[in-house]
């Protein structure tokens, strides 16, 4: 077969949940079947550390799409020509965009609907993109595949599609997140909360993420703090809005908030390790990745208790209601004193982080292939 993969979110260096979920899968997928030949479609000129076996062919389809009015030109002008030019078997879209004008059996991934849940995170433009056309993808792709079972009843609910035609492949984690030594967490300490311990929070500073009331909760939390412990945020602020800043701007104790933008896997891993634990109690997550690399990092998890985030949590994080201050504040004051507790929810995410990996991920995204090549053969 010829598979036509959309790859214009394969960035390194600047990958996202999303993007992790195209690298790991694609590379396990295209060595696995060297019989079949992929064409990987770039919106620009592919990083030169990417790596993929001979059978993986890179195409750039231009101009660079980062707009809707682009990704307009992109999807529904330029790529049917390029896929009749390849001549395509299978288009896989494992980031939700997908092209309406051809006639090659598409699978679509679409990670979750928080464009429609939480449309004030979105610009306007881009939501009316997402709105409008994804409804549309889903319904004429051939499979959706999804990264978890909340996201696959809210997909077959919002856009009224059949549940049997949706896949669940749950993300996997990047197995170079690690326990660490306390010598090297003492030190992470030292340089980032000034030996202190510290709360971590990674994902985009977004309002779905609701990091206002991850402020209040540490700013409550704090005031019978005895540890003098700091908040740690890694992320861009990238929608920073005026309710994100007055929470901010109103905390007693905002001088123990500290941001560090995005970092890298290697920097991420021992920042895990060495807090006190991860805080991502987010009113929307389709997964929530960081719970795994808390897991792997070995260390505990305070997430919500609403969407995705308690199946994948399970029993191994303390689980709060996203709206309740008090509550968020109490579990991060239980972590902070409760060692024995601490322990039980590392313990418990040992055992809970070996239902994920990205080999079975990769081989579910496969079996979906391989459904649609059944289909394809028998004149479906």
């Amino acid at each position: 077969m010829i598979i036509a993969v959309n790859t214009q979110l394969l960035l390194p260096g600047r990958l996202d949940g999303i993007g992790w979920f195209t690298y790991e899968t694609l590379k396990r997928i295209t060595r696995n079947h060297p019989e079949h030949t992929f064409y990987f479609i770039f919106d620009r000129t592919p990083d030169i550390g990417l790596s993929f076996p001979s059978n993986v062919i890179f195409k750039v389809l231009s101009p660079p799409s980062r707009h809707p009015f682009l990704w307009f030109l992109r999807f529904e002008i330029l790529l049917p020509f390029l896929l009749k030019k390849i001549k395509a078997d299978i288009f896989l879209s494992p980031d939700g965009w997908m092209t309406l004008g051809t006639k090659i059996p598409c699978i679509n991934v679409i990670h979750d609907l928080n464009f429609h849940h939480c449309p004030g995170d979105v610009p306007f433009w881009i939501r009316l993109y997402y709105n409008s056309l994804f409804p549309r993808y889903a319904r004429k792709a051939r499979r959706v595949a999804t990264v978890s079972q909340y996201s696959k009843q809210d997909i077959a609910k919002t856009y009224r599609i059949d549940p049997g035609k949706i896949d669940v492949m749950h993300n996997g984690c990047n197995l170079a997140y690690s326990p660490q030594s306390e010598e090297t967490c003492r030190k992470v300490r030292e340089k980032y909360s000034d030996g202190n311990p510290f709360f971590l929070y990674v994902g985009a500073l977004i309002p779905r993420k609701n990091i206002a009331n991850m402020l209040r909760a540490f700013d409550r939390f704090k005031e019978t703090d005895s540890t003098n412990t700091k908040l740690i945020i890694i992320g861009q602020k990238k929608w920073w809005t005026n309710q994100i800043n007055e929470a901010y701007e109103t905390m007693q104790f905002k001088d123990d908030v500290m941001f560090h933008g995005r970092k890298g896997v290697d920097e991420l891993n021992i920042l895990y390790a060495a807090s006190t634990g991860l805080l991502l109690v987010s009113v929307f997550e389709g997964f929530g990745i960081p719970i795994l690399e808390a897991f792997h990092s070995e260390t505990a998890v305070i997430t919500s208790n609403v969407s995705s985030m308690p199946e994948v949590a399970g029993d191994a994080a303390l689980l709060v209601d996203p709206t309740s201050v008090g509550e968020i504040a109490d579990a991060m004051t239980r972590l902070s004193t409760d060692v024995s507790l601490r322990n039980r929810l590392i313990e418990k995410g040992k055992v809970r982080r070996e239902l994920f990996s990205w080999d079975q991920t990769a081989n579910r995204l496969w079996d979906c292939i391989e459904m649609v090549k059944t289909e394809i053969q028998a004149g479906k």
